[in-house]
């Protein structure tokens, strides 16, 4: 998963928030399909970026897009749509998605 700060980009563009709480039972292929979805994600029309962060069972993915009908191309993907029905059967005990449109960002990075 990602480990930066996704900087540079200029509102108004899209940001999916994915907070997840996974299942003790998730096993290995669950960390094998984040990595996939990552990858996938970056070859879609409008991606911008992802920046992820994993405290135990306590997730949180923020994507982000150009507009909402980027978003809604990417939930229709197919590899994306069995990623999502896997995650509800077995990976996840909750999770919860927002999507919102970024207006203003603001940003501090230490020299």
């Amino acid at each position: 998963m990602s480990s930066k700060i996704v900087d540079g980009l200029e509102p108004p563009y899209y940001v999916v928030t994915f907070t997840t709480l996974i299942s003790k039972d998730a096993g290995d292929d669950y960390h094998a399909m984040a990595e996939r979805m990552v990858d996938l994600a970056k070859t879609m029309p409008g991606y911008l970026g992802v920046e992820s962060a994993r405290d135990g069972g306590l997730g949180i993915t923020l994507s982000y897009w150009q507009t909402e009908a980027d978003i809604k191309h990417w939930k229709m993907e197919a590899e994306h749509t069995e990623a999502r029905h896997k995650g509800r059967e077995k990976w996840y005990d909750a999770y919860n998605l927002k999507v919102a449109k970024v207006e203003r960002c603001y940003a501090f990075k230490k020299s």
